[in-house]
């Protein structure tokens, strides 16, 4: 080699070097990306709006209120009975466990009690809530990622227990089929053989769902250490339900409150995950949702005989007072505070929604986190819009 190639070729990477030096110390202008509210990724009219520095988010910010209803207020001009109608569309997912809390709210009130073979009813239609709702999230999770043929088994396999929902409550995704003091009627033929079926095709689905995601070396790299909820943190905001219990934290409603449903009757368990990251929240639900069959299968099999109402009045008048009930839903903590003042409907009601207090966390645990990070965490969260819009 000759010593002009020699001197031409130092020049060159000199110039390089330089170039090189002068882009590090220019600062470039950060970009502001709006994620919805119309975006399959937000799971509804939810906005994210990010801050970006690259590709990376500096600051992100949830803007709630694009689908709000007014529950709270409409229950307002609406008799007891008329707001079950109401409360099954918050969580449209979770469908009959929205309707337990209130029920147990105004049956407080009111000093009645639902008789023992309604409390299994409702215990079980509890559960079929449960697993029609997160079974959608199993399968769902995996399109956020790329792949398509979870979601589809989901549709598949739910479409089963809805099946059952709607034999015995009429209604197939909206039952109103809750009663202060009971249920509206009672199973019909047959249905019981059929339920224990279709548990058993539910842990199949599950089976499945292990196979295709959880051991999955894509999965496994899109979730692991992706937006890790620290125990602490997860507390501070009010997280609940799964997304709680997959940061460590050994806490579930049906089994530490004192509930009058039959989960106590039932031998199952509480699963947690020490890791709180995206893959934690998805294999919690997974393990929550075989244990729900179980459930299921048990109050089947101890089903006891009985009315399905108590005595109540034709006319319902709740006496004056308030009263607090929460049950551990498909979403997470769901409560109900009611006021009475002794008329046919409430006078106040608030709702503590699931959703809400979990996607409240979204600002801290998005930053610093990558755009597509972004869409598998929200993923991960599982959250409805009626139940923050609520």
């Amino acid at each position: 080699m000759s010593v002009t190639t020699d001197w031409r070729q130092a020049a060159y990477i000199a110039g390089q070097a330089a170039d090189a030096r002068v882009n590090v110390e220019l600062e470039t202008e950060g970009t502001t990306l709006n994620i919805g509210p119309q975006h399959p990724a937000t799971h509804g009219t939810l906005r994210i709006v990010v801050r970006l520095d690259g590709e990376q988010v500096v600051w992100a910010e949830p803007v709630m209120g694009y689908m709000h209803r007014g529950y709270e207020k409409l229950t307002e001009v609406r008799t007891y009975p008329q707001i079950t109608t109401l409360i099954n569309r918050i969580d449209w997912l979770g469908h009959f466990a929205n309707e337990v809390p209130f029920i147990l709210a105004a049956e407080k009130l009111m000093g009645v009690e639902a008789p023992p073979r309604a409390q299994w009813i409702r215990t079980i239609f509890f559960e079929m809530a449960r697993i029609s709702n997160v079974a959608l999230f199993l399968g769902d999770m995996g399109v956020q990622l790329g792949a398509i043929t979870p979601v589809f088994y989901a549709f598949r396999d739910r479409e089963h227990v809805l099946n059952l929902m709607e034999a015995a409550t009429g209604g197939r995704f909206h039952p109103n089929y809750d009663r202060i003091g009971g249920l509206k009627e009672d199973l019909p033929k047959g249905w019981v053989d059929e339920c224990k079926g279709v548990m058993k095709r539910m842990r199949g689905f599950c089976d499945e769902l292990d196979d295709l995601l959880l051991g999955n070396e894509i999965f496994q790299a899109r979730t692991r250490g992706i937006g890790v909820i620290p125990k602490a943190v997860g507390l501070s905001y009010g997280v609940s339900g799964s997304n709680i219990r997959a940061s460590g934290v050994d806490w579930d409603l049906r089994r530490d409150s004192e509930s009058p449903l039959a989960w106590k009757s039932c031998d199952w368990k509480v699963w947690t995950h020490p890791d709180g990251d995206s893959f934690a929240r998805y294999w919690v639900r997974l393990q929550e949702t075989r244990e729900a069959t179980k459930i299921v299968d048990q109050l089947l099999d101890s089903l006891p005989a009985g009315p399905i109402m108590a005595k109540v009045p034709r006319i319902i008048k709740v006496p004056a007072g308030e009263a607090w009930e929460h049950t551990e839903n498909p979403l997470g903590e769901m409560g109900y505070y009611v006021v009475s003042q002794g008329g046919l409907g409430p006078i106040r009601v608030k709702i503590r929604s699931a959703s809400f207090n979990n996607i409240s966390i979204t600002p801290w645990l998005l930053r610093g986190v990558y755009v597509p990070d972004v869409i598998t965490i929200l993923a991960s969260l599982y959250f409805i819009l009626g139940d923050i819009d609520r």
